[in-house]
C-alpha cells in the first residue's frame, strides 16, 4: 500500500473510532455492526502504529513508578509491605539498580506487575 494511502486510512480509522466510541458499551452485542467496524478500525490503527510508532518496553524502573501511581502508595509503603529497605527501592525507582529474582516476584506480586513485563520479555 502505498505510504500516503496508509496515513490517510489511519486517519480515518481514528475519526471512525472517535464516532464509533460513544455508540458501544459494555453490553452492546458482539454482532453490533458499530461493534464490530469499531473492532476492525482498532486494528487498523493497531497495525499502523506498530509499524510507524513503535513503543519501547518498560523499564523496571518505569513499572515500578506507575504502579506505585496506580495504587497511590509511597515507596516507604512498598518497601515495608515486601520487607526491604525504602533506599533500596529507591535504588530501583532511580534505575541505580535492578532487583533481584526474588524481590523482582515480590515488587510483581504487590505491584500487579506481569512478571514478563519485569522480566523484559
Amino acid at each position: 500500500m502505498n505510504e500516503n494511502l496508509e496515513q490517510l486510512t489511519y486517519e480515518y480509522a481514528l475519526q471512525r473510532i472517535e464516532e464509533l466510541l460513544p455508540l458501544v458499551s459494555e453490553d452492546t452485542p458482539l454482532t453490533d455492526p458499530s461493534l464490530l467496524e469499531l473492532t476492525i478500525m482498532s486494528d487498523v490503527v493497531i497495525a499502523y502504529e506498530d509499524v510507524h510508532f513503535p513503543m519501547e518496553k518498560p523499564s523496571v524502573s518505569d513499572l515500578i513508578q506507575l504502579s506505585l501511581e496506580e495504587k497511590g502508595m509511597t515507596q516507604k509503603q512498598l518497601a515495608n509491605e515486601i520487607g526491604i529497605s525504602p533506599a533500596r527501592i529507591s535504588d530501583y525507582v532511580s534505575g541505580r539498580a535492578e532487583p533481584t529474582l526474588r524481590v523482582a516476584r515480590l515488587l510483581c506480586s504487590k505491584l500487579d506487575i506481569s512478571p514478563s513485563l519485569m522480566l523484559g520479555v
